[in-house]
C-alpha cells in the first residue's frame, strides 16, 4: 500500500535511537501516523518539527499497519512558530484538537484551515479569531456544527447574541434575555453580517468565542470521541494560548482592558 500527498507535521516522538513516529495532518488522508527511519538525523530532524509543511509518501504492506513515511520539506514554519508563546502553544493546541478526529479520516477543509491559521501566528489580533473559527470548523467536521444563522426561537437573523447549550443554535438578544444566565454568549465576529467592516475584535470577543467552542468540544471529548483519552484536556492546552493572546491584546489594544 502506498500514497503520496501534502501534510502538516503535528508531533514527532522518538522511536529507538534514530527513528521517530511522526503524526501528520494530510490533505487527503487526514490525521495519520507513520515511522520515519532516521528521523533523528541532522538532515531530517529540522523538517519534522510541528507546524512544518511536508510532502510525504506512506508505505505499508497492509492497510492497517502503521507503515513508514518518507519526507520532503515544502514549507518551514517551525522556527517562526517557536519564536513566540502564541505560536508555540497554538501548534500544540491544534494538534490536540485534531485528535478528536478518527485517524486516517480525510478532512481537506481542516487541512487548509490549519495551514491558514499557522501562517498568521505572527499577529494575535489575526490569529485569535482564526483559531476560534478553526474550532467551529472542527465541530462541523465532527458532525456537531453550530447553527449561527438565525434565532432558534423567533427565526430572526439580526441581533443574535446567545447560543443554546442544548441545541447549539443561535438565540436573539430579545428572545434570550430572560434566560441569559443559561445561554452561552455569541460574539458578533462569528455572525455573518453582524460585525461592521473594519471594526475591532476585542479580547472579550475572543474569550467568549473560545468559551463557546470549548463548551461543545469538551462535551464531545467527554462522550468518548477523543482518540487519545490520556492526553491533556483541551482546556489545559488552550489556557496558555489564551494567555498569549491576552498579552498580545494588552500590548496592541490596551483600551480593551480599561475599566
Amino acid at each position: 500500500m502506498e500514497w503520496t500527498g501534502e501534510a502538516i507535521v503535528l508531533t514527532a516522538r522518538r522511536l529507538g535511537e534514530s527513528n521517530v513516529i511522526l503524526e501528520i495532518m494530510s490533505e487527503s488522508h487526514g490525521r495519520h501516523a507513520g515511522v520515519v527511519r532516521g528521523g533523528k538525523s541532522r538532515r531530517l530532524q529540522p523538517a519534522l518539527q510541528p507546524g512544518n509543511q511536508v510532502q510525504v509518501t506512506w508505505r505499508a504492506r497492509l492497510t492497517d499497519q502503521m507503515g513508514q513515511f518518507s519526507i520532503d520539506p515544502v514549507k518551514s514554519r517551525a522556527a517562526q512558530l517557536m519564536e513566540t508563546p502564541l505560536g508555540l502553544h497554538s501548534v500544540q493546541h491544534l494538534a490536540g484538537l485534531l485528535r478528536l478526529l478518527p485517524e486516517r479520516d480525510p478532512h481537506p477543509r481542516l487541512f487548509h484551515a490549519l495551514s491558514v491559521v499557522l501562517d498568521h501566528m505572527d499577529s494575535p489580533q489575526v490569529a485569535a479569531p482564526l483559531l476560534v473559527r478553526f474550532e467551529l470548523e472542527l465541530l462541523a467536521e465532527l458532525g456537531f456544527g453550530l447553527d449561527l444563522t438565525a434565532c432558534a426561537a423567533t427565526g430572526r437573523m439580526d441581533d443574535l447574541a446567545y447560543v443554546s447549550p442544548n441545541s447549539g443554535r443561535a438565540v436573539s438578544r430579545e428572545a434570550g434575555l430572560p434566560y441569559h444566565d443559561r445561554l452561552l454568549p455569541l460574539p458578533g465576529f462569528l455572525v455573518e453580517g453582524q460585525r461592521q467592516q473594519g471594526g475591532e475584535i476585542s479580547f472579550t470577543d475572543i474569550a467568549e468565542g473560545f468559551r463557546l467552542t470549548s463548551f461543545f468540544l469538551e462535551r464531545i471529548r467527554e462522550a468518548g470521541h477523543d482518540t487519545l483519552p490520556q492526553a491533556p484536556s483541551l482546556s489545559l492546552l488552550r489556557a496558555p494560548v489564551l494567555s498569549a493572546v491576552e498579552k498580545g491584546y494588552r500590548e496592541a489594544q490596551p483600551w480593551d482592558f480599561m475599566t
